[in-house]
Parts: structure tokens; C-alpha cells; sequence
């Protein structure tokens, strides 16, 4: 019995050792065949400048302020919506089951394929607003909307509810006792979510296709997002599949590959800052 149970371990020490190697060497593997093929195609004319059929240039300044400004449009709707539903959920709401159903709702959310919010956002948003950023960054604001109220949420949940309690025994009303110590206590939350919405939409593609376009086009912010245009992600696709610059789209993935690992590192980063501050 002690032998098979020695086996049984060392099998099973032996299986995540072989698992947790393939994981690792497949991830070193991505990332070195992309930033092989990549880097040596980055030029700062390729980034600092605009395509020009003409003469033959290829440049990606327009996709880089595209994506740009489709983040920052995200995120200036998806931020108050998302915090203020996962306040109102956590602090307010006094029907559990309409809390359930709606957290129910936004895992759904989560698990939809993002060709089907592309699809609904031509309906949508793009019938009624054109082809635009502005159409595809409120394709993303529905489908990011879900992962930035759950993250908040959980994070007030993480609030001792004696903190509640202490503030209300001080005579502070209810919107003052989340303002000033639930809030300040889930920042953290806030702000991963805020990195995971940036993350998930530096890496969209197929639902801008739909909505926002594949136009190569230099703009102003205004009317950059009454415009159609490519982000980083849409503009691989054209350049791999339409066009067949492949070193151009291995530039641009290993950018997107670039700002992915930032992004990663940035919410680890924030989570132990604030884990830090908490135990201070």
C-alpha cells in the first residue's frame, strides 16, 4: 500500500513537472519566434509615419493613435458603469436573488464570443453612427463592462465589514462611508480592472472588424473616433491576410506582444503596491 501511494505521488510530482516544462516552453517559444521576426522589422519610420500607396511606405502611426483612442474612449464609459453597477450590487442592493441573476448575467457576458459583439455593434452602433471608433468603443465597452464590475465587486466584498460599521457608529452616512473608507480600501480592484480592460483591448480584433473599420487613416481624436479606423490588432489581420506584409505584422505583434507583458506587470505591480499599503 505504501508503495503504490509513493508511486501514485511521484507519478503525479512527475506529470506537473512535465505539464508546468511544455507550458513554459511553449510560452518562451511564442514569444521568441515573435520578437525574432519582429524587432528586426521595427523602424522609427515604420512608426512615425503614415502608409503611402504612392511611393510604396508602410507606416503604422495612424493604427498606433487608432488604438489609442479607442482605449481612452473605452474606458471613459466602461470605468463609471462598471464601478458604479459593482457599488450599487455590493452596497445597495437588497434583493439577493436580482443581485444573482445579475452577476449570472455578466459571467454570461464574459464567456460570449467576441464575433457575435462584433455582429451586435454593426446592428447597433454602427448603423446609427457609421462605421467608426466611436462605434467599435462601444462595441468594447459592452464587452468589457462585465470584467471590470466583477473585479470591483470582488474587491469591495474584501472590505471587513467593520470598517463599514465603525464609520457608520461615527454618524457618516452611507454614500460618505463608501466614499471615504470602502472606496479608498478596493482601489486596488479599480485599477486591475481599468489594466484588464486595456489589456483585452489592445488584443481585439474581430469585433472592430465589424464596427470600426480597417481605414490606415491620420487623425485628430474627435474626428478620429467619428472616423473609420484600424487599431494594432485589425491592422495584423490586413497586412498578414490582405496585403501580405508579413514583416510588417510580425512588427506589429511583437508591439502588441511588448505592451502585453507591460500590462501584465503593471497589475502585479499595483496588486502588491496596494497589498503593501494595506499591510502598513
Amino acid at each position: 500500500m505504501n508503495r503504490m501511494r509513493k508511486f501514485y505521488i511521484g507519478f503525479m510530482r512527475g506529470a506537473m513537472y512535465i505539464c508546468t516544462g511544455v507550458t513554459a516552453v511553449l510560452v518562451l517559444f511564442l514569444v521568441g519566434y515573435v520578437m525574432g521576426n519582429g524587432i528586426p522589422n521595427i523602424s522609427w519610420e515604420l512608426l512615425s509615419t503614415k502608409p503611402s500607396y504612392l511611393s510604396g511606405r508602410i507606416g503604422i502611426l495612424p493604427d498606433i493613435l487608432n488604438t489609442v483612442y479607442i482605449v481612452l474612449a473605452t474606458l471613459m464609459v466602461v470605468l463609471p458603469l462598471g464601478v458604479g453597477a459593482a457599488i450599487y450590487l455590493t452596497e445597495y442592493a437588497k434583493n439577493k436573488k436580482v443581485v444573482s441573476v445579475i452577476e449570472y448575467a455578466a459571467e454570461t457576458l464574459s464567456g460570449i464570443p467576441s464575433i457575435i459583439y462584433g455582429l451586435v455593434g454593426m446592428l447597433l452602433f454602427s448603423n446609427n453612427f457609421g462605421t467608426s471608433l466611436l462605434a467599435g468603443a462601444l462595441t468594447l465597452v459592452i464587452m468589457n463592462l462585465p470584467t471590470v464590475m466583477r473585479t470591483v465587486q470582488e474587491s469591495l466584498k474584501t472590505v471587513p465589514q467593520s470598517y463599514r460599521e465603525g464609520a457608520f457608529g461615527l454618524g457618516a452616512g452611507k454614500w460618505r462611508v463608501i466614499r471615504t473608507v470602502v472606496f479608498p480600501g478596493c482601489v486596488d480592484g479599480v485599477i486591475t480592472g481599468c489594466i484588464l480592460s486595456v489589456g483585452r483591448i489592445l488584443g481585439e480584433s474581430a469585433a472592430l472588424l465589424f464596427t470600426a473599420g480597417f481605414a490606415h487613416t491620420l487623425n485628430g481624436i474627435l474626428e478620429g473616433l467619428a472616423s473609420p479606423g484600424a487599431t494594432l490588432t485589425v491592422a495584423l489581420y490586413v497586412y498578414a491576410k490582405e496585403e501580405g506584409e508579413f514583416g510588417v505584422a510580425f512588427a506589429i505583434a511583437a508591439i502588441l506582444m511588448v505592451l502585453t507583458l507591460l500590462i501584465n506587470l503593471s497589475a502585479t505591480l499595483v496588486g502588491k503596491y496596494f497589498e503593501k499599503r494595506r499591510s502598513v
